[in-house]
């Protein structure tokens, strides 16, 4: 082909070939994608989701809110309808939790035997680091 006549040279694209416009653009805060980029302040969003997370606040919104709304009772059916949905989900959530907990319990033991199993002197020495902490009130 002669150089001159290369803006005659035809381009033929298959499907999926081709020029394809792909946008990278690194995201500097891939650790932490809990907060939308237009909700309030994200330094202070990310500094306040440090202190407590968003489960831990309402968590401790919901104990506070179903103790007072207990005390004071319903003034309206609906606000009783409410409360009773607000503490099923207190406790749908207390059950995934304590399902969570008995599981990595139960993973926890079944690596231990593991390593017991295969492990010679490295569970020798992982069963002295950890003694203390099973021995320890909780």
């Amino acid at each position: 082909m002669f150089p001159w006549l290369w803006f005659w040279a035809p381009q033929i694209h298959f499907p999926w070939s081709g020029n394809d416009a792909l946008r990278v653009e690194p995201t500097t805060h891939w650790f932490f994608e809990g907060i939308k980029p237009l909700a309030g302040n994200p330094r202070i969003e990310e500094k306040a989701f440090a202190v407590a997370s968003y489960g831990k606040q309402l968590g401790l919104i919901t104990e506070v809110l179903i103790a007072q709304a207990e005390q004071v009772g319903s003034p309206t059916p609906q606000a009783a309808e409410s409360l009773a949905k607000l503490k099923a989900i207190a406790r749908e959530i207390e059950t995934i939790k304590t399902g969570e907990y008995e599981q990595t319990a139960i993973d926890l033991e079944a690596q231990l035997q593991d390593l017991q199993r295969r492990g010679g002197p490295r569970y020798a020495q992982l069963s002295e680091r950890l003694l203390p902490l099973l021995q320890a009130p909780s």
